[in-house]
């Protein structure tokens, strides 16, 4: 990794001199810009608002940190969605076999799991971290953390650099946002960098969060907290929502539901939540198996095993738990034998097993959500570049554009991505400045 490698005189930034670059937020994104342009030689100021840089790095995948994934960069701008075209130059740039490789030089190995998601091989966030720190060190890139930043400095057009929240100001001969969303504000996510790039003249699309769980109006699931379901499926049973949804794990909560095929359909839901109507979700125990396939399954049972109860026979496929509050919902007498069940108690019970209506009157927020749904309008931001199309010198990266993908690494992975493309270009643009 050419860009990775020392330079000779990048040492005398630590004296800084006055930086090239100016990196706002040092998250994964942030540190990755700040390399990449510490690497091509620029003398970087990186400035983070928190007390230290990466928090979200370290709560990533419960702290194992699901860095990336295998998916090519075809499946992960399909992932993204309908704009997810926009991430291919950034992907193209660093592929999964380039991140590993980069993160192999920082002294991290990596390994894949069965999904084909990434972590580093002793599954610790912080390994990471602190290898991003040490290379930033190296690299004699100057961080300088609770250090707010509170607008940028641009004078008669011209983007000068940026002025903290003491009035302080900075000089740059480029920027790079890379402040992250409104989520977890906890680790950073406090959302100042819509800010920052609307003075810029950037639209903001509208925010919600999205990796959330969610809040259901039935009050059974709060009987299963801690219970899941593997290999489930959940859809929004609304106009203009796919019923393929998704698939994964579920989770039950004390309030709702969570696990993976919840998060990933969490952002859809929040949107519909935020036109003003609740969202009914759908939940299918085990995907594939709709209400009709049950009720073949039960007619199975009542030839071959009638004489067994039929909650007994449900706990060969399903959480025991699961099975009683299903029992109870479709008021059927405990240990009902399978010969016994009566047409309309199973007419209830297989509607439950093959699309129970969870209907969700809210999300956890964006104190609970991983990623921000909406952030800075992308037909003002080139792909090929990061960069401002309406502010030069001005580069956007990470999750403040208007990009979130689902679980399983790709967040991350667009985060490393993109701070790379943004940080390389600025480099470009720097070093073209001079001439």
């Amino acid at each position: 990794m050419r860009f990775l490698r020392r330079l000779p005189g990048v040492k005398d930034i630590q004296q800084h001199r006055g930086a090239e670059i100016i990196v706002v937020g040092a998250g994964a994104a942030g540190q990755m810009a700040a390399v990449a342009a510490g690497g091509a030689g620029r003398r970087v100021l990186l400035l983070e608002q928190m007390t230290q840089p990466g928090l979200k790095i370290l709560a990533s995948g419960g702290g194992r940190c699901n860095l990336t994934n295998l998916a090519s960069p075809e499946e992960v701008a399909e992932a993204f969605g309908r704009e997810g075209r926009f991430v291919l130059p950034a992907l193209q740039t660093l592929h999964p076999g380039g991140l590993r490789g980069l993160m192999n030089s920082l002294g991290i190995s990596t390994v894949a799991d069965e999904q084909g998601r990434v972590f580093p091989a002793d599954q610790k966030a912080m390994t990471l971290q602190a290898a991003l720190r040490r290379k930033l060190k190296e690299l004699g890139v100057e961080l300088q953390c609770s250090r707010p930043v509170e607008r940028l400095w641009i004078e008669n057009g011209r983007l000068r650099g940026v002025e903290l929240r003491d009035s302080q100001r900075l000089t740059g001969r480029c920027v790079i946002l890379t402040c992250g969303g409104r989520s977890y504000a906890k680790l950073g996510g406090t959302g100042g960098g819509y800010d920052l790039a609307q003075q810029a003249g950037h639209t903001i699309t509208p925010l919600s969060p999205a990796l959330v769980p969610l809040v259901t109006r039935r009050r059974w699931c709060a009987k299963l907290a801690g219970v899941s379901l593997a290999g489930a499926r959940v859809w929004l049973e609304a106009r203009g929502q796919s019923k393929v949804g998704r698939t994964g794990d579920v989770l039950f909560t004390h309030r709702g539901v969570s696990g993976p095929a919840v998060l990933d359909i969490s952002g859809d839901v929040a949107e519909l939540l935020a036109r003003g109507a609740e969202a009914p979700l759908k939940l299918q125990c085990i995907a594939g198996m709709d209400a009709k396939d049950w009720m073949g399954r039960f007619d199975e049972w009542r030839k071959a095993q009638g004489r067994r109860g039929i909650a007994k026979l449900l706990q060969q496929h399903l959480p025991a738990r699961l099975c009683e509050v299903f029992r109870e919902q479709a008021n059927l007498p405990p240990q009902t034998p399978a010969a016994e069940l009566p047409r309309e108690a199973a007419r209830r019970l297989t509607d439950l097993l093959g699309g129970a209506e969870l209907t969700v009157t809210a999300t956890e927020g964006f104190e609970a959500a991983f990623v921000t749904r909406g952030g800075v309008r992308l037909r003002d931001v080139n792909p090929e570049t990061l960069q401002s199309r309406l502010q030069p010198g001005l580069f956007l990266a990470g999750e403040l554009l208007n990009l979130d993908g689902p679980t399983g690494g790709y967040n991350l992975r667009w985060a490393f991505a993109s701070g790379l493309h943004a940080g390389q270009s600025a480099a470009n643009f720097a070093r073209s400045s001079l001439k």
